[in-house]
């Protein structure tokens, strides 16, 4: 069973940098896939950024070039780096884990980051 804790989310001008945390507190978190999901209010809830155990990352368009997510093994600890913020990157933020080898899923509670204009 894995524990996720999110934290960095807050209020910040448009144009401003946020980096958001995750830190993992089980045993498996070096042999999965990590990613960031947002939702905003009224919309589904979307993928970010994703990065793989061997480091191969994804990112959605809408966030190319101004977020980047890396992770710390060593920590147990994957980040999002988010530059340029925009107001429609206003949503709850998400970390995930998995699937891992049983196809099982892992998020943690949400952390709110607001952009204002």
């Amino acid at each position: 069973q894995e524990q996720l804790v999110e934290s960095g989310g807050g209020l910040v001008q448009a144009g401003g940098s946020l980096r958001l945390s995750c830190a993992a507190s089980g045993s498996i978190f070096k042999f999965n896939a990590m990613g960031w999901y947002r939702q905003a209010p009224g919309k589904q809830r979307e993928l970010v950024a994703r990065i793989t155990t061997s480091d191969t990352t994804n990112y959605a368009d809408s966030v190319k070039g101004r977020f980047t997510i890396s992770r710390d093994n060593a920590k147990n600890t994957v980040y999002l780096q988010m530059n340029s913020l925009k107001p429609e990157d206003t949503a709850v933020y998400y970390c995930n884990l998995g699937p891992d080898y049983l196809g099982r899923v892992y998020w943690g509670q949400g952390t709110q980051v607001t952009v204002s204009s």
